[in-house]
């Protein structure tokens, strides 16, 4: 039997992140764009809503709540829908915390998960993008070396958001080049451990209000505690599955606040004393635009049932992320083709949409559900 009819909690979840996305997120999204900043009394706000201490066990002073892919896939497309940039930043610290609760030892969640239960914001991130054309999350050519006691990483990461004002990064490198997902492992590495490089901010054509950095691991030394999992390891497939829905959802998002807009705007707009909305051109283009969402949310709610029900979703996930790369693209550009002109001018948002929809195709690994 397949549902797609949301529970109550679900019902009521979406509807206040909604509200808070559209109410404190929207309005902030123009002038953190231009300046390259996020207002800390807004991250402040949003994470009182608990998106990563919800998630943490009681006895680590979390809320205990059972983790839910397709729960998570509905918050991230509410906050992408306010702005993509502060969503992915104020979800950053999930991307440290969650593979610790899913994966991690009874040591490392003792250590790690009781500082994203306090009252303010704890920066946390995961590397896991390498600088290089050729980049396959299967083949990660940061290596991680079993040395005596410890392990030695050496490589590349970027795109890393909030490198800079995190104290620990969740480092992901492989471990044995022969098995592929199987060979790769997390890493918790300090900030300031020695071997570390974090770069100046990079600058980026979209997601600018993100703060992402390059990090250079040279002969960086770690114990053997500071693999995740320990000896056990940790099913890295699963992961990026959940990161790939994650990040599909909220190109969902972007990609209904660019059809929204320019459907309202079609409304008001009027040529020749009619409603350009009426025009024949005008509304196949909206219809188009509507088909894109609802078939890329399908895709991303079928890849996060099968992770719920404790499946293998690496096809789904993947298909889900590359539907979105692409149809976000096209509906956002759908977006600004409707405003004809005034698309192409800052006064209006969709000209940001699709500035921030061309990095679907490019990101991996900086969001999860």
């Amino acid at each position: 039997m397949i549902d797609f009819e949301l529970s109550e909690e679900q019902q009521m979840i979406r509807d206040s992140v909604g509200a808070f996305a559209r109410e404190k997120i929207r309005p902030a999204a123009r002038s953190a764009d231009e300046s390259g900043a996020i207002p800390t009394a807004l991250v402040a706000e949003a994470w009182q809503f608990g998106f990563v201490s919800g998630a943490i066990p009681e006895k680590f002073g979390g809320g205990g709540d059972a983790r839910s892919a397709v729960t998570g896939a509905i918050v991230a497309e509410e906050l992408g829908f306010g702005d993509i940039s502060i969503a992915l930043h104020v979800l950053a610290p999930r991307l440290f915390a969650f593979p610790i609760v899913e994966m991690g030892t009874d040591d490392q969640r003792a250590k790690y998960l009781k500082r994203f239960t306090g009252a303010d914001f704890a920066a946390a991130t995961a590397a896991v993008m390498e600088p290089r054309f050729d980049f396959d999350l299967s083949a990660q050519q940061v290596s991680a070396k079993r040395d005596g006691a410890g392990y030695v990483l050496n490589g590349g990461k970027c795109y890393v958001p909030l490198a800079a004002e995190s104290d620990s990064i969740l480092i992901y490198a492989t471990t044995d080049a022969s098995k592929g997902f199987a060979g790769v492992d997390g890493f918790i590495v300090p900030r300031g451990a020695a071997g570390v490089t974090i770069s100046e901010r990079e600058k980026n054509m979209g997601l600018k209000p993100l703060a992402t950095y390059e990090l250079t691991l040279k002969d960086c030394r770690v114990g053997a505690d500071a693999r995740l999992g320990g000896d056990k390891g940790i099913d890295f497939s699963r992961l990026m599955s959940e990161s790939r829905v994650a990040f599909a959802a909220m190109g969902v998002g972007v990609m209904n606040a660019a059809f929204e807009y320019a459907r309202d705007y079609a409304k008001e707009r009027k040529a020749f004393g009619v409603p350009i909305a009426t025009k024949q051109a005008i509304a196949f283009i909206l219809a188009d635009m509507a088909i894109e969402i609802d078939a890329a949310r399908l895709l991303v709610w079928e890849a996060a049932y099968k992770l719920d029900k404790g499946g293998d979703a690496l096809k789904e996930s993947y298909l889900a992320k590359n539907y979105v790369a692409n149809s976000a693209l096209k509906v956002t550009d759908n977006g600004v083709q409707v405003l004809g002109g005034h698309g192409y001018i800052r006064e209006h948002p969709v000209e940001m949409w699709l500035r921030n929809a061309r990095g679907f195709s490019a990101i991996e690994g900086i969001a999860t559900v």
